[in-house]
């Protein structure tokens, strides 16, 4: 088939206008939306935190799945798209729903039994240092640069800070925040693999990632049953907060962090990964009580800060002008976002869970 670029001219005919392929702008600016998704994830911690009070860690997960599911069935309807069928597409599918959402999901919740929902936060902005760390080891194309290396450094002086390490740890749950560690240290893992496995994939984001969580889902509802017993009630409250902890935190963020990518590209649209902890802390402090200690938003600072320097890219300045070679910013196919992941991620939750998934642009850590 021919488009309007490589179609032959013909004399004394008009070629009809083909339809654009631009991405069409949302009628909310972009930055109310930035700002929307921040709060969004930021606040997951804390609908952990409140779910975990009346349901088992493997039930919220599940719940959460299950509402995130959901919100991106519908849109995959309302869009017309079609789920992948390659067996092969369906097996790192389910690798990547392991990592990046099964695995730091439960993880999470498991921890916040014992931690903060603001310790959780932090914990999950460190992505980014696990991310760049692990691109070092397991993708030659990445080359460390004393910015980054630096970046790295700092960003886990800033993890000892938020831990008082010179205070022996004392205080502190070893437990509950290891839990919260692996699961900022499953999205990288798991980007790397999406990165090495899916890439070529042919189908929309959307399609692969509403595929990942149903099955991220069917995973949990196999485990949750071996693991927990049926609830003797069902707090209403808390089922709110699981409830909008898939549908919000899961489903629809998602599909803002596709919009964003789209309209102002990875770089800009990662930048959520920095506001996630700040919101966390505030909403564990202002909402659930908790207590902070000083070493906990210093240290998170310095996190951010490392974060930030793993991040940075150095800048070519040619001595000659050239002209720049075609390069899109809207990471549109699983190979653009391969080409982005682990670096420009981060939550979940998400990336906290977010996470990217599976073709994807990978730009926050989903909580």
């Amino acid at each position: 088939m021919t488009t309007a670029a490589s179609a032959p001219a013909s004399s004394g005919r008009t070629r009809p206008r083909l339809p654009s392929t631009a991405p069409r702008r949302c009628a909310v600016d972009w930055r109310i939306r930035f700002a929307v998704l921040s709060t969004v994830w930021g606040f997951s911690f804390l609908l952990i935190k409140v779910g975990t009070g009346a349901y088992a860690p493997f039930q919220v997960t599940f719940g959460r799945l299950f509402f995130g599911t959901a919100v991106l069935a519908v849109a995959m309807a309302f869009r017309r798209e079609r789920l992948p069928r390659r067996l092969r597409t369906w097996g790192h599918l389910a690798v990547a729903a392991f990592l990046l959402n099964a695995l730091p999901f439960s993880l999470f919740a498991y921890a916040e039994l014992t931690i903060p929902s603001t310790l959780a936060g932090i914990c999950n902005a460190t992505s980014p240092l696990w991310g760049m760390a692990l691109s070092l080891v397991a993708l030659s194309e990445d080359r460390p640069t004393r910015r980054r290396v630096a970046g790295l450094g700092i960003g886990f002086l800033g993890v000892l800070t938020v831990l008082g390490a010179w205070q022996g740890f004392s205080g502190l749950d070893v437990r509950g925040t290891a839990m919260a560690l692996l699961a900022s240290l499953s999205y990288p893992v798991g980007w790397i693999y999406v990165r090495r496995t899916l890439a070529g994939s042919s189908h929309s984001h959307l399609s692969l990632t509403g595929a990942q969580l149903g099955l991220a889902t069917v995973q949990l509802a196999v485990v949750t049953p071996l693991f927990t017993t049926v609830p003797p009630s069902f707090p209403m409250v808390p089922l709110l907060a699981v409830a909008a902890l898939g549908a919000l935190g899961t489903g629809l963020a998602l599909l803002m962090q596709y919009g964003l990518v789209a309209e102002v590209g990875p770089t800009t649209a990662q930048m959520v990964t920095y506001f996630i902890p700040v919101i966390a802390t505030a909403a564990g402090v202002t909402l659930l009580g908790e207590q902070l200690a000083w070493n906990t938003p210093v240290g998170a600072l310095i996190v951010l800060a490392g974060a930030a320097l793993t991040q940075s890219r150095a800048r070519n300045t040619p001595t000659t002008p050239a002209p720049a070679p075609a390069r899109g910013t809207e990471p549109s196919s699983p190979a653009t976002a391969a080409r982005i992941a682990p670096e420009a991620a981060p939550s979940a939750e998400a990336a906290p869970e977010a996470a990217p998934p599976a073709g994807t642009p990978a730009c926050a850590a989903q909580p």
